[in-house]
């Protein structure tokens, strides 16, 4: 009998061994966890401290007075620059689709599709700066340039051609000279890029209009006698 029972205490010894291993990696697993549940909520902490003491985000909006809110001081002249970019749009874009239908010269049809694309553009962002910035802008061209329109619709062929190029070489070289002094003096960072962007349009369309071949110095002693001396 007592050998027996020593057998059977022999038997059983792995399994109690087992067990006893069982229960320690059973403790082990729950002080890992407990350990990251700490360091879980120690970094919660932490970021939500972080967060606190963040600077909140400067929002951008206009003054509702004009001024530019945090874009920058509008001037007379920023103004003026928002209707005369508005404007030029109203007539150039009528003009660049007569050329399509009225022009003789594929040149001056190029042209007038520079003049449809590049204003068509521009007016877009004029008049989204003149919503931001609060600054009412006019919905049609300026008397004199609505009778450039109704010249030109009446012209045809070459005759077409030389109108619509001593017309708009004269309007941007006039409209050149402009941008020049609002984009040097200006504070406004909206009224800026506009500037930036007219500036860019305009050099465009006086190029393709050059490429004519149909600019005279007539036209061009015309623009410069609007310069300020």
């Amino acid at each position: 009998m007592m050998k027996s029972h020593a057998r059977n205490s022999r038997q059983q010894s792995p399994v109690s061994g087992r067990g006893r291993v069982l229960a320690l990696t059973v403790a082990l697993v729950a002080v890992i966890a407990g350990v990251s549940v700490w360091f879980s909520q120690r970094n919660s902490s932490a970021d939500a401290s972080v967060s606190a003491n963040l600077p909140a985000a400067k929002s951008g909006p206009a003054a509702a007075d004009g001024t530019g809110g945090d874009t920058g001081q509008l001037t007379a002249l920023d103004k003026v620059f928002l209707t005369k970019v508005r404007q030029a749009g109203l007539w150039e874009m009528p003009a660049g689709r007569l050329a399509q239908t009225h022009a003789s010269s594929e040149a001056i049809k190029r042209a007038g599709m520079h003049l449809l694309e590049g204003h068509s553009k521009l007016d877009e962002l004029d008049r989204e700066d003149s919503a931001a910035l609060n600054v009412p802008i006019p919905d049609q061209a300026s008397a004199e340039q609505q009778g450039w329109v109704a010249q030109l619709k009446k012209a045809q062929g070459r005759d077409f051609d030389q109108l619509f190029v001593d017309l708009l070489r004269a309007s941007h070289g006039k409209i050149f000279i402009t941008i020049g002094e609002v984009r040097a003096t200006t504070k406004n960072t909206l009224i800026r890029r506009l500037a930036t962007q007219a500036n860019n349009t305009v050099q465009d369309h006086m190029d393709v209009l050059e490429d004519t071949g149909l600019v005279k110095d007539s036209t061009l002693d015309n623009v410069a006698s609007t310069v300020p001396k």
